[in-house]
């Protein structure tokens, strides 16, 4: 795929949705940093359901310790996974409110640091909460990437580091949002919306469906 094809992708992708977010609730770099943590193997409406009771009750890390691992698990016990979720949770605010004065840190390195906390979800708060151009490649955007041609690669990685390179500048803020909600709804898993889709006719994917 050539950088001119890229480029009308993503400007396709831009004029049907020009201004992409997350589709998880939050109203600090702290919400956002649980609730993708929650996210994990998990439907975003699902952990919108339990952080909407969770963050009026404890929205910060030292509010969050106190209510303790068993008082979270309360919280998100409909979540997949929640007995370890509520443990990194619990882990990475000790962490914030020890070393990083109970702020979300701007930091690759420093968020990687925090418990349930790897590459995917530092990328995503980097860019969501802030505004950094990073691209957390999930199942999605591994799909995507590879079926289209945009990027392809055998490791999330991989995918990553193509994007990188290969996403025009301009639209490097916004990328990993157009191609999640793309994977979602549209390039689905199993049978693409081939014909609803905006940029079928850019798209290399040679089992297109009709």
């Amino acid at each position: 795929m050539n950088q001119q094809k890229r480029h009308e992708i993503f400007s396709r992708l831009q004029a049907n949705n020009p201004t992409p977010t997350t589709e998880l609730n939050y109203s600090t770099p702290f919400e956002l940093l649980v609730a993708v943590t929650l996210s994990a193997q998990a439907t975003d409406k699902g952990v919108n359901k339990a952080t909407t009771k969770l963050f009026q009750v404890a929205n910060t890390p030292q509010a969050i310790l106190d209510l303790g691992e068993e008082g979270l698990k309360e919280y998100i016990k409909t979540i997949g996974l929640f007995n370890s979720k509520a443990k990194h949770v619990i882990q990475a605010c000790r962490i914030l409110v020890e070393q990083h004065n109970s702020e979300v840190p701007e930091d690759r390195a420093a968020l990687e640091a925090l418990h349930g906390v790897g590459r995917k979800t530092a990328n995503v708060i980097l860019n969501t909460a802030f505004g950094q151009p990073t691209i957390a490649v999930d199942t999605h955007i591994f799909r995507v990437a590879n079926r289209t041609r945009i990027a392809s690669g055998k490791t999330v990685l991989e995918v990553e580091k193509r994007l990188m390179k290969f996403v025009p500048e301009e639209f490097k803020q916004d990328a990993h949002h157009w191609l999640i909600l793309h994977g979602r709804y549209t390039c689905v898993a199993r049978k693409p919306r081939c014909g609803s889709c905006v940029i079928e006719d850019l798209c290399e994917y040679k089992k297109k469906e009709h």
